[in-house]
């Protein structure tokens, strides 16, 4: 059956019709959005939810989308989807960052010039039949510096357009290396430097607690006198009120906002004050970026659905579809290795240690460590998967570590899976051979070499004679056939494992019979999922 998506918002035909192309069954209802109640009778049909700003997905929204799995917003704000509730039921959020990057940069560099011109006023009182030539004394760009506040993918555009201007750059970003900033034409300095040194400042970083207010009125009073500031990010990255007075003092010489703290906006301590510049969130208003970002959504979701392939994810490991063809097998051997040791610990985990060797350290290894965590999750929370599987870790105060290394056996790449428990610790390693299939290679440091199967059969003994003859033997008395066989020790006398891979499942009278005999100090049957 093909998946189902609804789309809630206005998005191009030509974006509907992607779906289409594609084999996705759409459901093209752009009004839908507006009404949470119609929408919370339908959206357990679908497969996928496609929006943009008025569509609001409430956790009441997500608790009723049963066959959900994934949501994106043909856009860079995702305000209006409840991202927590989403993760924890394993619904991936998208968004489309790049398609209206320069859309927006390029209307923050048109809000600078319009302030530093004072051009909406000038413009205003020209229409009224004024010729105020002497009121409008502005301030050029050039040699002037500019204080960008974010050097992510609009922020990095808007230095490069603002050093077409001849503007000196500076650049505030915890994540911006020297070498990025050498890159890209700015210099890297911190916030209080970049406060004092600015003639401009530029804001280019998501609404988060860090960021939050990052222009407050401490740090406004940091700014040099004269200085100008232009936010066409998000609403709440600057106090609103603190920077009215500072307007009103003369300590600001002018603002230009898109976007304000409450939206929409239409009361504001910042409205109609003298060379302030206001526009209603046009960052992404304009033609071209309208229908970029509806394209994208319409073939980030195809992909995703019909490919497994995430991109531009807020709450899970992006995988292209490049990497999606070559991972899928180390995908679903991480989730065997995490599946196996979710089906033999009980007891509550402390901790996850991960091992990529050779070839696998090469991955995405996000995305490796996102499918053995759900397959640790699995046992005891059947619906979880790579969104919620770390969500539900860290609720629980699981601590998560890799670690990557050059090959070092005679495998190319192998995934080591390490579980520490307030009792023991319990690990297992697997590779993905030539044909594409997943093997087990090692159980407790004991080697081996097993497929894995839908129904298995995991013992432990002491290496003694008679243990072969006693697991067929009690097998077949109880009509299980044995597909497959693999056994490995430690030392000769010492602890051996049996792995045996069988056709059906295994029924408990078989399980308590081999236990009756006394050879064993394990007996565990485990399941895991080899479809596809």
């Amino acid at each position: 059956m093909a998946p189902k998506v609804l789309v809630s918002d206005k998005l191009s035909e030509t974006a509907v019709q992607i779906f289409r192309d594609r084999g996705i069954d759409v459901d093209f209802q752009p009004d839908l959005g507006k009404d949470k109640d119609a929408l919370l009778a339908v959206i357990g049909q679908y497969d996928g939810l496609a929006i943009r700003s008025a569509t609001k997905v409430t956790e009441k929204i997500i608790a009723a989308a049963d066959n959900l799995k994934v949501v994106a917003r043909a856009g860079i704000g995702v305000d209006n989807v409840d991202i927590p509730a989403a993760s924890r039921k394993g619904i991936i959020v998208m968004n489309t960052p790049f398609g209206n990057s320069i859309t927006t940069a390029e209307h923050a560099i048109s809000m600078m010039m319009a302030v530093a011109r004072q051009i909406p006023e000038a413009n205003a009182s020209t229409h009224a039949g004024k010729w105020e030539k002497s009121r409008f004394m502005g301030v050029e760009l050039t040699n002037k510096t500019l204080g960008v506040i974010g050097a992510g993918n609009i922020g990095s555009i808007v230095i490069d357009r603002a050093q077409g201007l001849r503007m000196k750059v500076i650049a505030y970003d915890p994540f911006l290396s020297e070498e990025r900033a050498t890159e890209i034409g700015a210099e890297k300095v911190d916030l209080d430097t970049l406060l004092k040194r600015a003639d401009f400042i530029s804001l280019h970083v998501p609404l988060t607690d860090q960021t939050r207010n990052i222009l407050s009125a401490e740090n406004l009073a940091k700014t040099r006198t004269g200085v100008r500031i232009v936010n066409c990010a998000r609403g709440g990255l600057i106090d609103e009120a603190a920077l009215a007075e500072m307007l009103q003092s003369g300590h600001v010489a002018g603002a230009a906002l898109d976007v304000f703290a409450v939206e929409p906006a239409t009361d504001n301590p910042l409205f109609n004050l003298p060379n302030v510049v206001c526009t209603p969130h046009l960052g992404a208003s304009t033609t071209e970026a309208q229908e970029n970002v509806a394209l994208q959504v319409a073939e980030q979701m195809s992909d995703y659905l019909l490919t497994g392939a995430v991109q531009n994810a807020l709450n899970m490991p992006s995988v292209t579809a490049e990497e999606a063809k070559i991972m899928g097998p180390w995908i679903k051997l991480a989730g065997h290795l995490g599946n196996f040791i979710g089906q033999m610990t009980d007891e509550p985990i402390k901790a996850i240690n991960i091992l990529y060797d050779g070839e696998a350290s090469e991955m995405n290894l996000s995305a490796l460590t996102a499918a053995v965590v759900a397959g640790i999750m699995k046992p005891a929370n059947p619906d979880v998967n790579m969104v919620s599987a770390p969500v539900m870790a860290k609720e629980r105060g699981v601590q998560i570590s890799t670690t990557k290394q050059d090959q070092s056996g005679a495998f190319e790449g192998y995934i080591k899976v390490t579980v520490v428990t307030p009792e023991r610790e319990r690990s297992i390693a697997g590779t993905v051979f030539s044909d594409g299939k997943p093997r087990f290679i090692q159980i407790k440091g004991i080697n081996i070499d097993a497929e894995v199967g839908a129904h298995m059969v995991y013992t432990t003994n002491e290496d003694v004679p008679g243990i072969i003859g006693a697991l067929g033997q009690t097998m077949g008395g109880h009509g299980v056939n044995i597909a497959n066989f693999t056994l490995g020790r430690s030392t000769r006398h010492g602890e051996a494992i049996a792995l045996l891979y069988v056709d059906e499942p295994v029924p408990a009278t078989a399980l308590d019979a081999l236990k009756a005999t006394g050879l064993f100090r394990q007996v565990k049957s485990l399941t895991f999922d080899v479809a596809g």
